[in-house]
This record gives structure tokens, C-alpha cells and sequence, in this order.
């Protein structure tokens, strides 16, 4: 593999409920693999030295999904930013947590668990992941210039620029790639405004079906890419 490696990766974790009804359990069953696969994603990161992974986990549309499988993901969540605020394993001293979205539309318990885990890994470097949680690109970009207007109530039109908006999103940085498992071939209001320059990977692979082999594909075509930037 070439030795040129995207500095920041973004995931769509899809094909999570496709993968259970596959292998004959109920399909909200398929998050509790989506999510043992993220474990072996962060060790796979660290060890390319991608510094930043951003992973499209929970989106303000999913809240209109059955009580059921909401209440069970939820259930999983929990669980997982308990992990990270104790700092166990890749939490210990490499991966920082980071949450983006509207956080506030979660229960209170786990708004707190999300504030901790940040809290616990803010000093790890060796990999940022931002967990997209009750997420929407375009929910981003109106929170963006809500902001704005609430920060600075007498700016002038012609004062709102790119470097602005930037600042008042709730992701600063922008994906070198976005790669998408599950066979779709849409971004599905992810990254709106961060990716618009991204090169863009789609696999017919499921989520929990994803392999260090399959991550490193990606990264090869990447490097055959001719990334111009509208040049």
C-alpha cells in the first residue's frame, strides 16, 4: 500500500439490520455487531495513521424508528460511552472521543455519559473520532447560522463567509475520504458541508461484514485519485 494515507476518514455505518436478517436473527440485532466492528476499525486506524475518523452512528432521522430497536441502539450506546469514560482499552490513552449533532435530543443520562467519556479521553492522541449522533447535515448547517445570528445579532449579509459558517458547525475539519459499506450510493445528509471535496468509496459490503483489507482498498483507490479541488 502506498504510504500516502488520508488523514481523516469518514464512515456511513450501513447494513447493520441487512447483516442480521442475513445470518437469521432480528434485524435491530445487527447494531450490537455494528458496533464490536468499530473496536477493531479504531485499532485498524491507529495502526495506518489515520489521525481523525468521523462515523455517521445515529441520525435525526433514526429517531422515527420502531420504539424497539431506538430503545435497544440506545441501550448499546449507553453502554459504549461508559466504556469510554472508564478509559478502557483503545479509551485508555489513544482514541479522544468527540460527539456531534443534536445531543440534546438524547436522555439526560446519556448526554452526561457522552460529556464524560469526552472528558476522560480528551488527552489521547493518537486517534479523534467524532461520533455523529442525532446528526443531520442540513440540521448542522441551520444550527450554523443560528449561531451566527444569535452570536452576532448586528452582522451584515455581506459579512457571513465559508470561514464563518465553518466555525459555527459542530465539525470543523473535512474528510479526505467518506467511505460507505451497504451497497447505497448516497451520502444521505451526511457531511454536507464537510465533504465537498471528499473522494467518495462505496462497497457493497455490509457494516459488521467490513475488514482491515477492505479499509486498506479504500485507502489504495484513494491514492489513485487526482484530487484537483475544482483546479
Amino acid at each position: 500500500m502506498s504510504s500516502k494515507v488520508p488523514t481523516h476518514i469518514a464512515l456511513v455505518l450501513d447494513g447493520n439490520r441487512r447483516y442480521a436478517k442475513k445470518i437469521g436473527l432480528q434485524p435491530w440485532k445487527g447494531h450490537e455487531f455494528g458496533v464490536k466492528k468499530l473496536e477493531e476499525l479504531f485499532k485498524w486506524c491507529i495502526e495506518l495513521d489515520i489521525k481523525e475518523l468521523t462515523l455517521y452512528c445515529f441520525s435525526t432521522e433514526n429517531f422515527r424508528r420502531a420504539k424497539k430497536e431506538v430503545d435497544y441502539l440506545f441501550n448499546l450506546f449507553w453502554k459504549e460511552f461508559e466504556k469510554m469514560k472508564q478509559g478502557r482499552g483503545v479509551f485508555k490513552d489513544k482514541v479522544k472521543v468527540n460527539v456531534i449533532g443534536r445531543t440534546k435530543m438524547f436522555s439526560k443520562k446519556m448526554q452526561e455519559a457522552m460529556i464524560e467519556a469526552m472528558e476522560t479521553t480528551k488527552k489521547n492522541e493518537a486517534l479523534l473520532v467524532n461520533f455523529a449522533m442525532a446528526y443531520g447535515g442540513r440540521q448542522e448547517i441551520t444550527d450554523a447560522f443560528k449561531n451566527i445570528i444569535k452570536n452576532s445579532k448586528k452582522i451584515k449579509p455581506n459579512q457571513i463567509d465559508e470561514i464563518l459558517i465553518t466555525k459555527n458547525l459542530y465539525l470543523k475539519s473535512e474528510p479526505d475520504l467518506v467511505i460507505r459499506p451497504g451497497g447505497e450510493k448516497r451520502m444521505s445528509n451526511f457531511l454536507l458541508w464537510q465533504s465537498c471535496y471528499s473522494e467518495l468509496f462505496f462497497t457493497d459490503k455490509l457494516w459488521p461484514e467490513f475488514t482491515k483489507k477492505d479499509l486498506i482498498k479504500c485507502i489504495e483507490e484513494f491514492n489513485k485519485r487526482d484530487r484537483r479541488f475544482g483546479s
